[in-house]
């Protein structure tokens, strides 16, 4: 039997962070029928056994094994029976009427496929969620350091530093912290390519969303609170590695292997210039917190070969 929505939860060693989603999940009314997923891919911190005993309503799947976002997504999303399907992180707070309000803008829109809302850092201040496909003009903007620039507005193009999110619009990749998709639209479009471990599989399925004739859509209804990398900093220095290769994999599968091999030598010289540049401030500082940058992207550059998208998971 259908219902109204499908709220679907990955989990990692958050279970604290956890916890206070779900508790805010629950404190939305007028929403409809609703189903709530937990997907825990292997913690050791006891986040499913929390689940289990403070949310009996909430459906568990424990995994044996880090399964990584996109396959943990679409063991839920092949269980869900929603209308609509919400990726939501673990590291969220949802406030307010946001998921009603964005049911009803998804309702009224039938040619939107996937939606987002306004995103909160913890102080409150506006999360730059939504951005441009990747593409190689972008990683050199931001490898250069050239992104973070107030001017000209092109530079921070990837990012659309000079958009406050405060206006609905068109936009190219909606963030996986708060993803409402229409089950019709993943009916045509399939689930998310489970090639991708760690990063860029959202991306990827918005641009075949896209490539569908699908629109997605920022669409300011509501807020929440995204903390931001709460997993993510328990890979250390791995972190980067794997968001590089996520990347360079969507690069590879989308523009080609020149451009795929070219971002992934300029994320290189990125990391190694960055390990010599704070290698020099530690050697005349003494600083120790000089030295841990140091250090990481020394590691970040030692095992960068793996960022480049290893044969047995060749794009799909």
């Amino acid at each position: 039997m259908s219902c109204q929505l499908s709220i679907i939860v990955i989990s990692w060693n958050t279970s604290e962070v956890l916890k206070n989603c779900l508790y805010s999940v629950f404190e939305q009314r007028e929403m409809g029928e609703t189903e709530v997923f937990v997907v825990d891919n292997a913690s050791t911190d006891g986040s499913a056994n929390m689940v289990r005993c403070t949310f009996p309503s909430v459906r568990l799947i424990s995994n044996d094994r880090n399964r990584g976002f996109g396959a943990a997504n679409n063991q839920a999303i092949q269980l869900s029976s929603g209308r609509y399907v919400l990726l939501l992180n673990s590291d969220t707070i949802v406030l307010s009427d946001v998921l009603p309000k964005s049911i009803a803008y998804m309702d009224h829109h039938p040619n939107v496929g996937i939606m987002g809302c306004r995103v909160l850092n913890a102080d409150c201040s506006v999360q730059r969620t939504c951005m441009r496909y990747p593409s190689l003009l972008n990683v050199f903007l931001s490898a250069t350091g050239l992104s973070h620039l107030r001017w000209p507005a092109f530079c921070g193009r990837e990012h659309m530093r000079y958009w406050q999110r405060d206006d609905e619009r068109d936009v190219d990749v909606i963030s996986g912290c708060y993803m409402l998709v229409r089950r019709t639209a993943i009916d045509q479009v399939g689930l998310l390519d489970e090639s991708f471990f760690f990063c860029g599989e959202e991306s990827d399925w918005c641009r075949r969303f896209r490539q569908a004739g699908w629109k997605l859509r920022f669409a300011p209804v509501g807020e929440i609170v995204h903390l931001g990398n709460v997993s993510g900093r328990k890979h250390g220095y791995q972190r980067d590695v794997m968001l590089s290769e996520g990347l360079v994999r969507f690069l590879r599968k989308h523009d080609g292997l020149a451009v795929a091999t070219l971002s992934w030598v300029m994320l290189w010289v990125f990391n190694f210039s960055h390990f010599l540049v704070w290698y020099a401030v530690s050697f005349i500082t003494r600083s120790s917190s000089a030295r841990e940058r140091s250090a990481h992207f020394l590691a970040v550059s030692r095992d960068f070969g793996t960022a480049w998208p290893r044969l047995n998971s060749e794009p799909r």
